[in-house]
This record gives structure tokens, sequence and C-alpha cells, in this order.
């Protein structure tokens, strides 16, 4: 099969290497599109490695695609089952072994395309703001870098709980798109960054961009909210004004998935297939998709990644 690899540069290669066997437990996924994140940038720069048991070497954090192969201890599902999964590692290539307690089920009227922007981006926004941060109708949550693929699932799920949104997009050609992801009747503010604390102050704020000062916004915070860590691509290390926080009586939050334990992944997943997928079946959420590149076309793909101005997510199309 075909693999995107890294190297020891840092940079991205396509190789040919074996197809995968399923194990017992675990299922052989055909993948028919995979998504993009920041942290297979971060993986190739050596920041963010694979955890334990995935590809070291081969990127993708999230896939979509048909059961090939099945485990003799896997039971209730088949070959040429639809699904998805959020994986360690090893998604960007043309097949990948995944436990099958990881997998969600594909809805019937989702594109390939769609389904493959969901697992990361919809199981990190619903464990972030659900099961972490609690977040609650009636409140008021501010998301930054509102208009990529995580900030999208972000105001959806904010939006769907009940909360009055404000999503901080940069580019205001994107503001219109970023609103009009919100559910019926749901309150969604999109502005620009200078604007955040007019329209503040936030029970909840999702950092998704880092930065030297994304902690300033402890300042934005309401008396006990909560300020959760998501994404730090545009920088991790940064000063608090901890005299700030604590006047606020706030709470920082740090959170990934990458690192879990797999008991830790399978509830969620469990979670996910249990409380979200439903709404993505029903059309209550939405999976934006930038643009999508065959997997011969990687390097454009990194590179769309890597730029300013998306909204939603980049795929790979293995063919």
């Amino acid at each position: 099969m075909r693999a995107v690899v890294t190297d020891s540069n840092g940079q991205f290669h396509l190789e040919q290497r074996p197809d995968p066997v399923a194990g017992s437990a675990d299922v052989v996924v055909r993948v028919r599109a995979a998504g993009l994140n920041a942290a297979d940038l971060q993986q190739a720069r050596g920041h963010y490695p694979a955890p334990p048991g995935w590809p070291a070497d081969v990127p993708g954090l999230e896939v979509a695609g048909e059961v090939e192969q099945v485990g003799s201890a896997v039971a209730g599902i088949v070959p040429g089952d639809r699904v998805m999964a959020l994986v360690g590692g090893g998604g960007h290539a043309e097949r990948i072994t995944v436990p099958a307690d990881l997998l969600l089920p594909v809805p019937r009227a989702l594109s390939w395309h769609e389904a493959a922007g969901f697992p990361e981006a919809f199981s990190t926004a619903w464990d972030a703001l659900v099961a972490q941060a609690q977040v609650r109708a009636g409140d008021r949550v501010l998301i930054t870098g509102a208009a990529g693929g995580v900030g999208t699932a972000m105001v959806q799920v904010a939006a769907i709980s009940g909360a009055h949104t404000v999503a901080s997009v940069r580019r205001t050609q994107l503001h219109d798109q970023v609103k009009a992801l919100a559910p019926d009747g749901a309150e969604v503010d999109v502005v620009t960054p200078a604007d955040e604390a007019r329209n503040g102050p936030y029970d909840v704020i999702v950092e998704l961009v880092g930065g030297p000062n994304c902690l300033q916004r402890v300042t934005l915070l309401r008396s006990r909210g909560k300020l959760l860590i998501v994404g730090v691509q545009a920088g991790a290390t940064v000063p608090l004004q901890m005299f700030d926080l604590m006047l606020a009586r706030g709470q920082l939050i740090g959170t990934t998935i990458r690192g879990r334990a797999h008991a830790e992944k399978v509830l969620l997943a469990t979670i996910v297939r249990n409380s979200v997928v439903p709404l993505l079946a029903h059309g209550r959420l939405r999976v934006p998709v930038d643009t999508t590149f065959s997997l011969d076309r990687y390097a454009a793909a990194y590179a769309r990644l890597a730029s300013p101005g998306k909204f939603g997510k980049v795929i790979l199309i293995p063919e």
C-alpha cells in the first residue's frame, strides 16, 4: 500500500509499505478519506510523537472507509461496513489497522470527505466542552480560531448545548460562513480577535491557536470561568498572569486525546457513538470541508493545512 511518511528532517514522502493485518481485536480499514490536523505537522517536527502501538512515521489521526478484514475476536462488524475512527496515527495511507472498539458508524447520507473530518474534530469538541467544561444552556462561550476544523466543531457543539457562542475569526471574509454553522435558534456572534473583550466576559474560553499572548484571555473570564487549552499551533510557551487567574477564581484546563490510555479512548468513542453521531446523522451537526487532495498530492495538502484562511477540514483521498 502507499502511505505518507515523515523523515528525520520533518519532511513528508510517499512510500510503499506492507499491507496491514488485523489482530484478533482489530479490523483493517480501506481508507476512503483521511483528515489532516495540526498535530500531523507537530508530529513531523518531532513535537508530538505517536503513542505506543501506532506508526511513528505515518501521520493521520482520523480516517473513514470500509472494513476489509475483521479480527477473530471482533463481533458485530463485517467486511464492507462504513466506519470512521479517531486513531493514534497511520491514517494517511491506503489501509490502516484500527482497534474495533474505536470504530464509529458512518451515517448513510454522509460523504467520505465529511466522515473523514468528523472523528478528531467532534471528539475533541465534545470532550472539551461537554465532558470537561460542562458547558450549559445560557453560558457565554468564546471559541478562538473558530473557522478551522476543530473550531467549526466547537462552535456547533457549544451552540447545540444552548450556550451563547462567540466565534473569534481573524479573516472577516469567513464570518458569514462561521455564523451559518449555528443550529436553528442558536446564538452565534462572529467577531475578530480585537472585538473579543467587548463581547465578554465569558464562562468558557476555548483556546485553539496558542501564541505568546493567548493566556491574557484569563482577564475575559467571568468568576469561576474556565479556559481550555486545546491547540497551540501558534506557540506553546506563553506567560501567565497568575494573579488575574486567581482574581477570577478561574480554571485553566489543558487537554489532548492522543496520549490517553486505550480505555479512556474507548470510553470517549462510546460517548461520541451514542451522543454525537446521532446528531450528525439527523443533520444537526455538519462537517465543513475546506479542500480535498488525492494522496499523491500530499505536499499540497499539508501546505494548505499550514496556510491561513481555511474554513473547515483539509482531506486526503487515497485513490
